[in-house]
């Protein structure tokens, strides 16, 4: 028996469907692995066709692709090196599998299906695979390697779940090696690392967490992958938000195996909420082959930090700013813009809109005489931008980047087919009270790889400003909303939370402004529907995983929730019972 175990875990960023282009990457990983003497090489859940690939993988073309690439990377390890342990879908006897395939000496030596399919938030696994069987370990040069896929560590044995990890520590496993698919929410860390905690208290077994780094659509995952020891100390924690191929040389004591390998610092809280808004823009212009990317630049907050995200995403020369201005527009607007587009190095341009606003409402005057001006003119505004940033979008071939924050799609305080137009929003789930503290934070921090030049690039006047839509004289956001440190208070219980309205005037939130942001929530769910996709950073955003419908006449009333009667119940299900059995 050997008394060293040498590890790769290869945390990468794969792209949905580019089955090609995946087993490159997992190519020039075991290359790596094969340099450093590795026994095995790890991939992160679902690999070779990326994760998550949603409704994608029910194509059996895509099935038979995974498989046939899986297969050819099994042929590539006869001529010695790591053993791979790599993530694919797998067909077995008619039923589709989320597996893992152990390659090496030139063969699929063995397979793993994941047995606990998640069925919560952005996951929809159980519509998607067969719930594989809790299975032993693989053994990897005489070592045995358990291998729970991600889902098979988060949850603990219940009458639908099954607990992988006991299993496989009852059946001899010595290590426990648990590729995962997981994304990036705030504070998720502390979260992943007290699962682990679990599993390798239960077990007495060391445990290496692989996570994929990278944006799809939505979703960004973020890596931060790590090795615990049995004796719960961390062996190894590889970054945050970028592509890492680490060795992790093993050794066998009396106490069982462990490692001490680089532990790198994360990246967390305010920080890694805008780098996961830059990875996740980064990825989503990259992967869809976008050349560039251009926004309205209004010369208020939101587009300033969506431009800072933007030039720190794809560079400079990727990002172009167009200001819009229309009689409302002050010139504090048009300066603080241009000094903008100057702090971050993108071109810049001023197309001034009064002649297309002037032209729509002199063609609508018939169908409007007698009417007062109310909103309706205001959203003639931001439609006249919208239709033509787009219009260089077409032109040009770049993605607009819509710049809405998730306090105004929370409340429909946008204009649909207006500013709201555009391709990816990467403030979407970014709250107001946050776009601030992130723009200030850019100012004094970048993240690693960021393209984007250091110090102040957002002009300190646009973060100080009161916010204002400038679609009528004076006017400001607050004009409309409550402060935005009250809306969003409010918001984030009825949000995230999901609170009854009583329990949030209870906290001492008045009840009128309850009332009202509950009622705006509901109604601005048919925008929300329409909008761009946006990245997640809340462990609640809007659309995978808050699904509320469009028609809906449920409203909370604001009273104290009525208790339910139990005896009532009871004589209910006797009587349902009676007459079953009748």
């Amino acid at each position: 028996m050997t008394d060293t175990f040498t590890i790769t875990l290869a945390q990468l960023n794969p792209t949905v469907g580019d089955i090609p282009g995946n087993a490159a990457k997992a190519r020039a990983a075991r290359d790596k692995a094969k340099a450093d003497g590795a026994d095995l090489m790890v991939l992160p859940e679902l690999f070779i066709c990326g994760y998550p690939p949603e409704d994608l993988v029910l194509k059996p073309a895509l099935q038979a692709a995974c498989r046939a690439a899986v297969e050819e990377l099994a042929r590539e390890t006869a001529g010695g090196g790591p053993a791979v342990l790599i993530g694919t879908p797998w067909v077995e006897d008619g039923k589709l599998y989320n597996a893992c395939a152990l390659l090496d000496q030139g063969r699929i030596a063995a397979l793993r299906f994941k047995a606990n399919l998640p069925n919560y938030g952005v996951f929809d696994e159980k519509r998607l695979f067969a719930r594989g069987p809790a299975a032993g370990p693989v053994t990897v040069r005489g070592i045995r390697v358990g291998v729970p896929i991600c889902e098979d560590i988060w949850l603990e044995e219940s009458e639908e779940y099954e607990n992988v990890v006991e299993c496989l520590a009852e059946t001899g496993a010595e290590i426990l090696v648990v590729p995962n698919g997981s994304p990036y929410a705030r504070d998720k860390n502390d979260l992943r690392l007290s699962i682990a905690v679990a599993r390798v208290t239960e077990s007495g077994l060391p445990l290496v967490y692989l996570n994929q780094i990278g944006g799809q659509d939505e979703l960004v995952f973020d890596g931060a992958s790590f090795a615990l020891n049995a004796d719960l100390s961390v062996a190894a924690q590889l970054p945050a938000f970028e592509e890492s191929v680490v060795t992790l040389r093993w050794t066998k004591g009396a106490d069982g195996w462990r490692c001490s390998g680089p532990v790198v610092p994360l990246v967390e809280g305010d920080k890694g909420d805008y780098a996961a808004c830059v990875l996740g823009l980064r990825d989503y212009v990259r992967k869809n082959g976008f050349p560039g990317v251009l926004l309205g630049v209004s010369g208020g907050i939101d587009s300033a930090l969506c431009a800072a995200i933007a030039v720190d995403a794809l560079g400079a020369d990727k990002v172009r700013g167009v200001m819009l201005p229309f009689r409302f527009t002050a010139q504090v607007s048009l300066d603080d813009a241009a000094k903008l587009a100057k702090a971050l190095g993108f071109s810049y341009e001023v197309l001034p809109i009064a002649d297309a606003v002037n032209g729509f409402e002199k063609i609508l005057s018939g169908p409007f005489a007698g009417l007062p001006r109310d909103i309706t003119e205001e959203n003639l505004q931001a439609r006249t931008r919208g239709t033509l940033l787009m219009a260089i979008s077409n032109k040009t071939g770049a993605m607009v980047v819509t710049t809405g924050n998730k306090s105004e799609m929370s409340v429909g305080y946008a204009t649909i087919y207006g500013d709201m137009n555009g391709g990816f929003n990467p403030i979407k789930d970014i709250y107001k009270t946050e776009v601030f503290r992130l723009s200030s934070l850019r100012n004094e921090w970048k993240p690693d790889g960021a393209l984007g030049p250091s110090g102040e690039v957002i002009p300190v006047n646009i973060i100080i400003r009161p916010p204002t839509a400038e679609l009528r004289e004076n006017q400001t956001d607050q004009d409309s909303l409550p402060p935005y440190e009250m809306l969003d208070g409010i918001l984030e219980r009825l949000v995230e939370r999901e609170e009854p309205l009583a329990t949030i005037i209870a906290a001492g939130f008045p009840a009128d402004v309850v009332t009202r942001i509950d009622r705006l929530l509901n109604v601005a769910e048919y925008k929300r529907r329409q909008a761009a996709p946006g990245v997640k950073v809340t462990e609640k955003n809007f659309g995978r995983d808050r699904r509320y419908p469009i028609t809906n006449r449920f409203r909370d009333n604001g009273k104290a929730l009525p208790a339910p009667d139990d005896k009532l119940v009871a004589r209910a299900g006797r009587a349902s019972a009676d007459v079953f059995e009748g």
